[in-house]
This record gives structure tokens, sequence and C-alpha cells, in this order.
């Protein structure tokens, strides 16, 4: 019984509270109660907490967005963090595209130029699929987790206390509101006359009487105005401590940036990491490739008479040197010249798959090696190659001469 009276009673004030507040912002915003106004340091405060609020969301938001641009990833991956659960493995998208090329390759025939290349292209996605898996893990641990600890956390304390401090400014106001009018009844009060009537007749006798009311309110009002005063003093108290410690949260912000500025570090490295892996797959797989789309596309818009410039290539100097550090650039070149001005062959080594765009070519494997020579009248880029018993022009870019 003694718990339920407690709870009655701590309701009852909670609802008395509440309403003294709502009548207090009520007659604020229609102009007929005074607020009282925070300081201008704890305003600008207030200022830069809700402008980092508001950004961090859009930035966390929009890096959400670029790491996964799967809407329903990203909703499955929501609801799976939100039921503490890990979400299913599944193939992201290069990984999926370089699955689907192996297999196209493997269908086709490794042996084949189409074939193999389109195998080489589908390994060169995999391993930029597992690239961007590595970036998303790490962009989530280092970036993404410590900007939602800040909107789910820190902010979301900042905003209990602030809301803490409005409700004690409403009471604090309040409490002045009462002061004031307890003072403007008790100034009228103690304008009455409280003498005694010297004649004694029936009207002077009521008037008496209701000056002693009016004595009796008085009273009641000048303890009134004690009550206010000493509320004034105790919400003015409550207020200053919650301003203050509201004041002591919002300070942190700047600790926050600098924070954040460390995982915005973290962010970009990890971002360039990704980056730098991507171009040297690439690179690698353009080294594989040679330039085949740009030959294969301008060979068909020439005559097959015509022999074409491979473009852009890895030089076979750089490729040579790099196979054969003994060997210098300018050994290199003078061995082509060599081979260009006698009527000799050398063996030669293939660096990357290439196929003929006309009977007058002979198709290559990478790796593989073959014999070539020169003759009269044959284009520098070119030279002849031999395999067994096919022979046909090849570029001179795809191949590395042996000693």
């Amino acid at each position: 019984m003694n718990i339920m009276d407690f709870n009655v009673k701590k309701l009852a004030a909670d609802a008395g509270a509440f309403l003294s507040r709502a009548v207090q912002f009520t007659e604020e915003k229609l102009g007929q109660a005074e607020k009282t106004e925070l300081d201008a340091h704890l305003e600008n405060l207030l200022s830069k907490a809700e402008c980092t609020k508001l950004w961090t969301e859009k930035i966390m938001k929009q890096t959400e967005v670029l790491l996964q641009p799967n809407p329903n990833a990203r909703i499955e991956e929501f609801v799976y963090e939100k039921l503490d659960r890990k979400a299913p493995s599944r193939m992201n998208n290069p990984e999926l595209l370089g699955q689907y090329m192996i297999d196209a390759g493997n269908e086709f025939g490794p042996g084949t130029a189409y074939g193999n290349a389109l195998i080489k292209c589908g390994e060169t996605q995999k391993r930029i699929g597992t690239a961007d898996r590595e970036l998303i893990q790490t962009s989530a641990i280092n970036f993404l987790t410590p900007l939602r600890n800040f909107i789910e956390g820190d902010y979301k304390t900042i905003t209990k206390e602030r809301k803490l401090l409005q409700n004690k400014r409403l009471d604090l106001d309040a409490a002045k509101t009462r002061l004031k009018k307890a003072k403007v009844a008790e100034a009228r009060a103690a304008q009455l006359n409280t003498s005694q009537p010297e004649e004694n007749n029936i009207m002077v006798n009521v008037s008496y009487v209701l000056n002693l009311l009016h004595v009796k309110w008085l009273k009641i009002w000048a303890e009134e105005v004690t009550k206010s005063e000493q509320e004034v003093r105790i919400t003015q108290s409550e207020f200053d401590r919650q301003a203050e410690i509201t004041r002591l949260l919002l300070e942190g912000i700047s600790s926050t940036h600098a924070h954040h500025l460390r995982c915005l570090n973290d962010f970009v490295e990890a971002q360039m990491t990704y980056y730098a892996q991507c171009y040297q797959y690439m690179l690698d797989l353009q080294k594989q490739l040679g330039s085949f789309p740009s030959i294969f596309l301008s060979n068909n818009n020439q005559s097959s008479s015509a022999p074409v410039q491979s473009v852009p290539a890895p030089s076979v100097l750089a490729s040579a040197s790099a196979s054969l550090p003994s060997l210098s650039n300018s050994v290199v070149t003078s061995g082509i010249s060599e081979l260009k001005s006698s009527s000799g062959s050398r063996k030669a080594r293939v660096l990357y798959d290439y196929d003929a765009a006309n009977s007058s070519e002979l198709s290559l494997l990478a790796d593989e090696v073959i014999t070539v020579y020169s003759i009269p009248g044959m284009d520098s880029d070119w030279l002849m190659g031999e395999r067994g018993n096919q022979k046909g022009k090849v570029p001179i870019t795809y191949l590395e001469l042996l000693n």
C-alpha cells in the first residue's frame, strides 16, 4: 500500500511538472512569458554538435552506398546486424563476373586465344573482388564503425542531457513566473487599509472583516513569495548544474573531430591500397593480353596486306630487361637490328597471347618458343615466325629474343 501511495504521489508530481513546463513553453511561444537564454558559448557548442551529427550521418550513409551500391544488400546487412547474426557470404560483382569469364574460357577451350584471355581476365576480376572485400571490411572497422558509434552513442547522450537542460530551463522560468505573480499579489494586498473603524455600524464592520481577510491573504502571499524565491534558487542551481554537464559533453565534440580525422586517414589509406591493387592487377593483365583488342579492330579496318603497328603494348625492351636482367636495352635493340640485317633466324619466347587478324599472320600463345627471322621489304614492327609447319607474320612487341 505504501509503495502504491508513493507511486501515485510521484506520478502526480511528474504530471504537475510536465503541465507546468507545457504552460511555460506555450506562453513563451505566444510571447507571454520570459525565457532564460543560454550563454553564447553554450549555444555555439550546441550548433557545432548539431552540425557534426548532420554531416556525420550524410557521410556515413553515402560511404555505405559507395562500398555497397546494391540497396537490397544494404538492407539485408542492416537486418542481420540488428539480429546480431552474421550475413551469409556471397560473391560480389567482380567475383561473379570473374567466375563467369573463367567458366566461359574453359567452355571455349583454354588452348584458344579467346578462351585463354577470358580465363586470365576472370582471374583478375576475382582478385579485384577479393580486394573489394578487404576494402569494405577495413572501411567498416576503421571508418564507418566510429562514425556510427558517435551517432548512436555520444550524440544520443548529448541529446538526452540537452533535453534535461531544456526541462531545467522551463522549470526555472516557470518558478520565476510564479515568483513574479506572487510579488504582484503581495504588493496589491499590502495596499489594503487594515485600520479598525471608529463608527459602529454594519457596513463598517463588514469592511473591517474584509480587511482582516486581506491581511490573511497578505500573509499567504508573503509565504508564497518566500516559497517561490526558494524554488527559484533550487531550480537555478539545478539549471546551472545541468548546463555545466551539457557544456562538458559538448566540448568533447572537438575530440570527436580529431578521432574522426584519424579514421578518415585510415579510410583514405584503405582506398589507396585498394586502387593500387586494382591498378597493379589490371597492369599485369594488360601485359598478359597486350593490345589484342586494338590490333584486332585496326586490322579489320585495313587491308590484309598492310601490316599494323601494335598499340600500346609494353615495350619488348622493358620486358626483356625485366626477365633477363643481364641484358641491357641496347643489347636487345641491337639483337633485333642484327636479325633484320642478316638472313639468319633466332629463337624467341612469346610474351603475350596474340590472335591472328588474317591468314598472313600467326596466332601466338604466351610462353611458347618459336623461330623468327626477317625477310626483305617487311615492315620494321613485324617478323616472320615459324612453329612446326605453321608460319606467318608476328609483331615484334610480343616477342623476347633468346640467346
